[in-house]
């Protein structure tokens, strides 16, 4: 019987003895705290974290190393666990030797009996840190679509009035005086194409107009149709540079989408296929629908000068990102296009190399 006790004793500080070395070699902050608002016991983490010995967290009170603001806030979640009421994620922060703010997220249990709480943190600082760095990029990012709506906004009522009067010019122009068949031609080019421009400006109006673009704006549109109505507008710039572009919407025919913000996304991806072209080449353009893991994909391909992506593959989409001396680059055709793609809730990635062409594809929300 007394070997069988002596055994259990054993046995039990052994267990007693694994337990303080999980303590001590924690990564986590392992704290007994007493019902008068000191430490009792921690192990060596939080005073790895904090900066301060063992001896100065024992010696002053919990709140002297507590963040000013946090003081009032962690009393009152301390007098709750003196009630019995143990407590679950609860945050603040402490203020290290060195003056540096840490961010805790503490679990707390009390025991009445002990007059004791056991309490275990992890230390989420980084945690916090992203979130505020996320909470700046969101403002910013905020801010600066905010003054391109407003520039946009600006920019579409101010061309509707020389586009209104180029098409009264038309109207006052009497063509049956003219015989040559070409001279016709052009002029019925240039007024269909400063239709195109009217209808496109009083369409952007109205898409701004609205506070966002939402899914009431949504509608079933046809591909070829999109991208013809599209393809008429630029129709004199496709024949001077001698573009050719390929079109194969046979897997898919029809999108949900917004057509504005389609004719857009055609309209910003074609132009620049055919403005970055390779020297002494005609460009070449690839636009074709698929399906792919049942998602409806719209991939648009050029053979064109391309992107260095180990460069500029976090840039490509930004608001005035440019990549080259190109007279027109002006950095905005693809940071709309993004916005086009991501504010109706699809996705646009880019896969290119440089001198052998780009490929967006676009991803669109079922």
């Amino acid at each position: 019987m007394t070997k069988n006790r002596e055994t259990d004793i054993v046995c039990d500080n052994e267990i007693f003895n694994n337990f303080e070395h999980f303590f001590d070699l924690s990564h986590d902050l392992f704290c007994v705290l007493g019902y008068d608002g000191y430490f009792k016991k921690i192990n060596p983490a939080v005073s790895r974290l904090l900066g301060y010995t063992t001896e100065e967290l024992l010696a002053k009170p919990i709140n002297h190393f507590i963040y000013s603001n946090d003081k009032e806030k962690t009393s009152l979640a301390r007098n709750e666990l003196k009630s019995q009421i143990p407590l679950f994620d609860f945050e603040n922060r402490y203020v290290t030797k060195s003056g540096q703010i840490v961010w805790l997220l503490w679990t707390s249990t009390p025991v009445e009996d002990e007059k004791l709480i056991y309490a275990v943190a992890k230390n989420i600082t980084y945690k916090k840190e992203l979130e505020e760095e996320r909470k700046l990029y969101i403002k910013r990012l905020s801010e600066i679509n905010n003054e391109f709506k407003q520039l946009s906004y600006s920019t579409a009522h101010d061309l509707r009035s020389p586009v209104n009067n180029m098409l009264a010019i038309f109207e006052l122009m009497e063509t049956t005086d003219i015989q040559n068949e070409e001279t016709l031609d052009f002029i019925n080019i240039l007024k269909s194409t400063t239709d195109t421009v009217k209808e496109n400006l009083n369409e952007y109006i109205k898409l701004l107009n609205n506070k966002n673009e939402s899914d009431s704006q949504l509608e079933k549109i046809d591909l070829n149709n999109c991208l013809d109505e599209v393809l008429i507008s630029i129709n004199s710039l496709i024949e001077n540079s001698k573009a050719t572009i390929n079109v194969d919407f046979s897997e898919i025919e029809t999108v949900n989408f917004n057509k504005s913000s389609l004719k857009s996304i055609f309209l910003n991806l074609i132009t620049n296929a055919i403005k970055y072209v390779k020297p002494n080449t005609l460009a070449n353009i690839s636009i074709r629908s698929e399906r792919n893991n049942n998602v409806t994909q719209l991939i648009i391909s050029d053979d064109g000068i391309g992107f260095d992506l180990d460069k500029v593959q976090n840039k490509v989409f930004g608001l005035h990102q440019t990549f080259n001396d190109h007279i027109d680059s002006n950095g905005i055709g693809l940071y709309l296009v993004h916005n086009h793609v991501n504010n109706l809730g699809g996705h646009i990635t880019l896969e290119s190399q440089i001198n052998k062409g780009a490929s967006f594809i676009i991803s669109f929300k079922d």
